[in-house]
């Protein structure tokens, strides 16, 4: 019989990779206690701010952000203000602990996470924290110690760790409408079943301007023959940017139906599903993404990222031979057009990348870090 929740606290922000899980998680738990009340406590500056209270939740604040590794002025500034955070974050998570009195605690990444799932452990209150990415980063490394447990999205994890005992292989959630469609379903809603593989492209905020001009020669190659059915995302900023550069190429979109410039990809479960490719970053959400649907891809690791995490995920699934990684240094439209084609054109690589990414996938991650806490909580 499932444990009794009655009162649970989400910690967690910086970015949706970090809060979506959380979100998700809390969606299952609601399913089995209809009656729990559900807290998220994140920065005052994050994404979680909006993402959170649009999800329906609660939410409360702590002080709390990064150090910068600067000398500049400003930075000096920033630092001397996180400094004074630091100082204060712990009274004020200690006072959300009192008022709230949760039955658990459980981080899912951020700088908010680490005051909050701290002071829950010193006062002896269950708690976990979730890392999606491959390797630990700094808020999880110093929660290490004081959690109950340490839920991370793959085996390979687990040699990060100094107390592996604590860690749990649970995947990272991955939402249910990913797989309410089959692949020919999802290739037939889209229009493009006429037997040509799909390549979806899209790249993170950070450094999406400089990828989305080796997309405008990618694509420009693609519009030669036309071999793939291709949908790209370039983003708000992007879009227009892309647009002219096509149009300088000679690129007419109108006389390509076979290539699809988008803003945003609204429906990317659906997509997703139907990619016979994928191109792009390796943020912990999409890693999770392509190993639970068993989609190869072609990935470009942000290099602007802490503690280059992006590339440590891409290699990942590259040793175990589902990606291909091209340094952003490396890339450029002809290499990655180069590359898509070589496994594209080769059906039998194709089909070893998707055993080899499917095999590391875990779809019922949500339900593996619902019992993980009714476990601590027992």
């Amino acid at each position: 019989m499932a444990n009794k929740l009655n009162r649970v606290i989400f910690t967690c922000g910086g970015t949706a990779g970090h809060i979506n899980p959380a979100i998700a998680l809390a969606q299952r738990i609601a399913k089995e206690n209809p009656e729990t009340e559900f807290l998220f406590v994140g920065a005052e500056r994050g994404l979680e701010k909006d993402l959170v209270p649009k999800a329906g939740y609660a939410f409360e604040t702590v002080h709390i952000s990064s150090f910068h590794r600067s000398v500049k002025p400003q930075e000096i500034k920033h630092n001397l203000i996180s400094g004074y955070n630091l100082l204060r974050a712990p009274g004020e998570a200690k006072a959300i602990l009192r008022h709230f009195r949760p039955d658990v605690v459980i981080g899912t990444g951020g700088y908010a996470s680490y005051p909050v799932v701290k002071a829950a452990a010193k006062a002896g209150i269950p708690t976990t924290v979730h890392e999606s990415n491959m390797v630990p980063g700094l808020t999880t490394q110093l929660l290490e110690p004081h959690a109950d447990r340490i839920m991370v999205g793959f085996e390979a994890c687990r040699q990060h760790y100094k107390h592996p005992e604590k860690v749990i292989v649970t995947g990272t959630p991955v939402r249910g409408d990913f797989f309410a469609l089959t692949r020919a379903e999802a290739k037939e809603k889209l229009g493009v079943a006429d037997g040509r593989p799909l390549i979806v492209s899209f790249w993170g905020s950070l450094g999406a301007s400089g990828m989305n001009r080796q997309m405008a020669d990618f694509m420009a190659l693609e519009a030669e023959k036309e071999p793939f059915h291709h949908i790209h995302a370039a983003g708000k900023s992007g879009y227009p940017v892309l647009q002219q550069l096509l149009r300088e190429k000679n690129v007419q979109l109108e006389q390509h139906p076979a290539l699809q410039l988008r803003e945003y990809i609204y429906d990317m479960a659906c997509v997703m599903r139907a990619a016979d490719l994928v191109i792009c970053r390796a943020g912990a959400s999409t890693i999770s993404e392509l190993t639970a649907l068993g989609v190869p891809a072609l990935i470009v690791p942000s290099p602007y990222v802490t503690n280059n995490h992006q590339e440590k995920n891409a290699r990942m699934l590259e040793r175990a031979g589902g990606a291909v990684v091209l340094l952003e240094q490396d890339s450029s439209g002809q290499e990655l057009f180069r590359a898509a084609c070589g496994i594209l054109h080769d059906s039998a690589r194709q089909a070893e990348m998707e055993t080899a990414m499917a095999s590391l996938g875990i779809r019922d991650a949500t339900e593996r870090i619902y019992q993980t806490i009714q476990e601590i909580c027992g």
